[in-house]
């Protein structure tokens, strides 16, 4: 069964976007946009710190006096970092994603993030295993597979 570090190595992009805590919530975005991604992780000195994602904005643009122009993305960021080791199973990574409902996870490897992965890579990935487990049920269960079995079979 494939593993999270496994899922990274499929990934298009597998490298971790990281800005520092200082940036602005507007060039954050900016960047989200340009690259088509969800999530950024916030660093200080190379050590990350937090996360921010999309769905942190919405909830940010509440708040009075919000200014994404101004606002640091420090003050904002999600400090409570979930993770999940390197050789977790799909299955497993599926079960905290819906246990804790997040949409986002830092995969570790001897005590360092090595990427992160997003519900959706690991749905796709889960839909990827099946369908070639459902391929390879089918070659089994094949009409030709039986009628060759019962050709080689020797009576008696």
């Amino acid at each position: 069964m494939k593993t999270a570090q496994d899922i990274l190595k499929e990934k298009k992009t597998a490298e971790m976007v990281m800005i520092s805590e200082d940036t602005t919530i507007y060039k954050a975005i900016e960047y989200m946009v340009k690259n088509k991604i969800g999530a950024m992780l916030i660093s200080n000195g190379g050590d990350i710190k937090g996360i921010w994602t999309e769905r942190d904005y919405l909830r940010n643009t509440m708040e009075s006096g919000f200014d994404p122009k101004t606002a640091r993305i420090g003050n904002y960021m999600n400090t409570n970092l979930i993770s999940a080791p390197h050789d977790t199973t799909i299955i497993k990574l599926q079960e905290k994603f819906l246990g804790l409902f997040i949409r986002h996870i830092l995969i570790k490897k001897k005590k360092k993030y090595i990427g992160m992965l997003s519900v959706g890579d690991v749905i796709r990935a889960s839909l990827l295993a099946k369908d070639n487990e459902i391929k390879d049920l089918n070659k089994i269960a094949s009409w030709e597979y039986y009628e060759n079995w019962s050709k080689r079979r020797k009576p008696g």
